[in-house]
């Protein structure tokens, strides 16, 4: 894991490192603006030793000029490097935002990545906040410590003794504070990513749990994570704070006893008083940047865990390579002996499945529930990688396409349909920057949406929310399927695409597979309810998670169900469920003695013709 996670600290590195100029400028200021320190040690040296015994009100006018001048340079100084810092951590965030969002999002295909809070751009924030705050400059201000221990040794070797022996306790507390810290910081920010991610689902819910009367239940539930992360951070805070206080403390204690021990000192006249002053000052000043480490541990320490985040983040999502552009497919599909692990499992879902499909065809892909159609769809659309042969288009393995120019030449419509925060219009038009209108509302006519966008109160202009806004189910599909269609791709790959579709939608999406059929383009549809399979030409059979049967579908449908004719024609507003692969014939009434069993006289029992009889439903299904 360390070597792994290598990559991706490299990573975080090199984007520090492209501001190295704005961290040498910080350098450079902090400085002269550590030198200005010294101005008001040496001038209480001054007005002790000199402007007191001499009693000169010039001299006096003249010092008081130039530390005027001086710590104006001084405060300008760190005002500067304050600004440059800003933006030196600006420029990090700006660096990586994009990286870090697009690890997220290629991450986020996994079921487990996805039921986890994500914290990457949470991270990189904090990261940001941190090379922002006051909390660097303890690093840059460091260095200049032992320039001011050494001064106060100048004055005398038992001031610089009681100073260095500060330094050595400060230090202690700050390697006790990382120690102790450590453990209730993480765990209060696990306990507080939680909380937020459950409120979060309980709000995107909001109308599941008022219409179940979960209220009190979800409330009761998100109470107990809420409590358990102001218990950790109540603990990660008297850690923290406890340190901190400890630290303040000792140095108002060494700053009295650095006064105590320099005026015993200069009543047996082995320093003068104003050493004695200067010397309390600089012990402060070497001592300051470890106090405010110690004052910004909790940040430091939520920095520091941010950037072990990024880095197994970025190291187990590296950049995409880039890879020679490929002609635009014409569609052809070959799946050659594809085995798929869905993401967080041991055993592979889909197991040796291979099939071919031409463009200008349509397959449809059958069987019960959980029988691996969603995981073949990931898998054909390049989400979820095959763990064992390959699915290639027009020859060319997926992976030998960028993410973004493959997702082009593919129209993916999802089980579970999402809309985003936009427009119809800009959904349609998969959120690109510039959305074609000719093409927005060509897609939306193949898909038989046109006239259903027409009705919204905005048209194409109606905002569409995560959930649909007021859209219902059927709406939120056909607009997804007309994005499935934008720009036409060469194939097609709908998951229960009329799920939530009326005799109207589905009618609607026949008519879209067929154009798309005679355009040319590959379509590859799983489904339960006949109608969606009704353009189909092949057929695929899946059970467990094998092939079962592949072929025409008529073939198919002969044998693996006895009313093949009834699901192949399949008539509009049908809402019959397809019959679970390996599903046998239902049995009939015995006919007149003499007549074959199963088999009445003129092929007609209670139920009528077998072409007439409705269709058995499929395992697993809730249609009846």
């Amino acid at each position: 894991m360390a070597d792994q996670n290598a990559a991706g600290r490299q990573e975080l590195r090199k984007a520090l490192f492209s501001s190295r100029k704005l961290l040498v400028g910080v350098g450079v200021f902090s400085a002269f603006v550590n030198i200005l320190m010294l101005t008001g040690p040496l001038f209480m040296l001054q007005v002790y030793d000199r402007v007191l015994a001499s009693n000169s009100e010039a001299t006096l006018a003249a010092l008081f000029g130039l530390i005027c001048a001086l710590f104006l340079f001084m405060g300008l100084l760190d005002h500067a490097r304050a600004r440059v810092l800003a933006r030196a951590g600006a420029r990090f965030q700006d660096l990586l935002d994009r990286r870090v969002f697009d690890a997220v999002l290629r991450r986020a295909v996994a079921p487990s990545e996805r039921s986890r809070p994500q914290s990457g751009l949470r991270d990189l924030e904090t990261i940001q906040r941190v090379l922002s705050s006051p909390a660097p400059f303890a690093l840059f201000d460091m260095p200049f410590a032992p320039l001011f221990f050494f001064i106060i040794f100048s004055f005398h070797w038992s001031l610089g003794a009681l100073a260095l022996g500060g330094g050595v306790l400060l230090l202690a507390i700050t390697i006790l504070n990382e120690w102790s810290s450590r453990k209730p910081m993480t765990e209060s920010q696990r306990a507080s990513a939680q909380s937020e991610a459950f409120s979060e689902a309980l709000r995107r819910e909001g109308e599941t749990v008022q219409a179940l009367g979960m209220r009190g239940a979800a409330l009761s539930k998100w109470r107990k994570f809420r409590e358990l992360a102001l218990a950790s951070s109540i603990r990660a805070s008297d850690s923290t704070g406890g340190y901190a206080t400890a630290s303040k403390t000792l140095r108002f204690f060494l700053q009295s006893a650095m006064l105590a021990l320099g005026a015993l000192l200069a009543i047996e006249q082995l320093i003068s008083p104003g050493m004695m002053i200067a010397a309390s000052i600089l012990m402060g000043r070497a001592l300051a940047p470890l106090e405010q480490a110690i004052g910004q541990w909790s940040n430091i320490q939520r920095a520091k865990d941010g950037w072990n985040n990024l880095s197994d983040l970025l190291a187990r999502t590296p950049e995409e390579q880039p890879r020679t552009k490929l002609p635009a497919p014409k569609g052809r599909i070959d799946v050659q002996n594809v085995s798929v692990i869905a993401p967080g499992e041991r055993a592979p879902t889909l197991r040796g499945v291979s099939f071919t499909v031409d463009p200008g065809k349509a397959l449809g892909v059958i069987g019960p529930s959980a029988s691996g159609k969603t995981t073949l769809a990931r898998a054909l659309v390049n989400i979820w990688k095959p763990a064992q042969g390959v699915i290639r288009l027009d020859g060319a393995a997926l992976d030998q396409f960028e993410d973004d120019v493959l997702g082009a030449h593919m129209g993916y419509l999802p089980q579970d349909v999402s809309l985003f925060e936009a427009t119809v219009a800009e959904n349609i038009a998969r959120l690109a920057e510039t959305v074609d209108p000719e093409a927005v509302v060509e897609a939306a006519k193949r898909a038989g949406a046109h006239d259903m966008i027409l009705r919204l109160p905005n048209g194409y202009d109606t905002p569409a929310g995560p959930s649909g806004g007021r859209l219902s189910g059927g709406q939120r599909q056909r607009i997804a399927l007309a994005r499935a269609l934008y720009r036409d791709p060469a194939v097609l790959v709908l998951d229960e695409p009329n799920s939530n579709l009326d005799a109207q939608g589905e009618a609607a999406l026949v008519n879209a597979i067929v154009e798309a059929k005679g355009r040319g383009r590959t379509v590859i549809i799983m489904a339960h309810r006949p109608s969606a399979i009704a353009a189909c030409d092949l057929l695929l059979v899946l059970e467990g998670g094998q092939p079962r049967a592949f072929g025409p579908k008529d073939e198919v449908l002969r044998q693996t169900t006895q009313n093949h004719q009834q699901i192949g024609q399949a008539p509009t507003g049908v809402t019959a469920t397809l019959p679970a692969a390996g599903a046998r014939p239902p049995s009939r009434p015995a006919g007149p003695p003499g007549t074959p069993p199963g088999s009445p006289p003129g092929g007609r029992g209670p139920a009528g013709p077998a072409s007439e009889r409705p269709a058995a439903p499929a395992e697993g299904s809730s249609e009846p």
